[in-house]
């Protein structure tokens, strides 16, 4: 298989080094990211600035470029300049969660669905620790379950999959299961501080909410320490309020 890897926190990542060990199993990796962090630019993509890729040797003879764009333009350049073709779209391991609502603002998963937009079969990654120093040796024997089970039992490349991994040993995982996302919000707070020019700046700050506790959802599944696999659709259409005015009033 030809494997894209990308992710949204950056070409020097952890996640991103130990996702590519993977997906080196599996067939030829190819990497293109964000050149820094790219965390919560949810699908945005670069209109009106210049965009750049610049080869790097992050990875030793491997191919890979460093993108001045968000993930969704990593993804864009490499099939649309790079011209990557490939079989299989990789994103992350993410440092960090993206469950529930997070779908809409994770950089991660906009690469998975850019590839589901192109077509190509595409799963995005992400283990529950944020610190840069998080320890992926879990993560990547359960990356490699979860692709043995995708390539046995492949979903539609419409159909991108949201995989998120507690930050649990290996022994204490309880298995894989396909959840939906939970209903949740984030309850924000922005905290004023100044800067050393005496000029106030808001800090974001807050934390998640979940308002469902079913045991079909990603947020019950982690935490029973279960891997949730969460099929997404890229279509946001609400079918069943299509006739919620008919007639439409004039």
């Amino acid at each position: 298989m030809r494997i894209l890897v990308c992710n949204d926190d950056g070409i020097t990542a952890p996640g991103l080094k130990a996702l590519v060990e993977v997906a080196q199993e599996f067939g030829e990796v190819v990497v293109v990211a964000p050149d820094r962090p790219q965390s919560g630019m949810g699908h945005a993509i670069s209109i009106g600035v210049p965009l750049r890729l610049y080869p790097s040797r992050e990875f030793g003879s491997l191919p890979a470029w460093a993108c001045s764009g968000t993930p969704a333009d990593c993804v864009k350049l490499a099939t649309g300049v790079l011209g990557e073709k490939p079989d299989l779209l990789l994103s992350g391991i993410n440092h960090g969660a993206n469950f529930s609502i997070s779908v809409f603002y994770s950089g991660t998963l906009s690469a998975a669905i850019e590839g589901a937009f192109e077509g190509i079969p595409s799963i995005g990654f992400s283990l529950l620790d944020y610190s840069m120093e998080a320890d992926f040796t879990a993560a990547r024997a359960l990356v490699r379950e979860v692709l043995l089970l995708y390539l046995s039992h492949p979903f539609p490349p419409h159909v991108p999959l949201n995989v998120n991994i507690p930050n649990l040993p290996l022994s204490e995982i309880r298995g894989i299961r396909l959840t939906r996302q939970a209903k949740g919000r984030f309850v924000e707070q922005f905290e004023k501080r100044m800067d050393p020019y005496g000029q106030p700046y808001y800090w974001l700050v807050g934390r998640f909410e979940s308002q469902d506790t079913e045991p079909d959802t990603d947020v019950w599944a982690l935490e029973k320490g279960f891997v949730s696999v969460c099929p997404l659709l890229i279509d946001l259409t609400a079918y069943s309020y299509l006739q919620h005015w008919q007639p439409i009033p004039r």
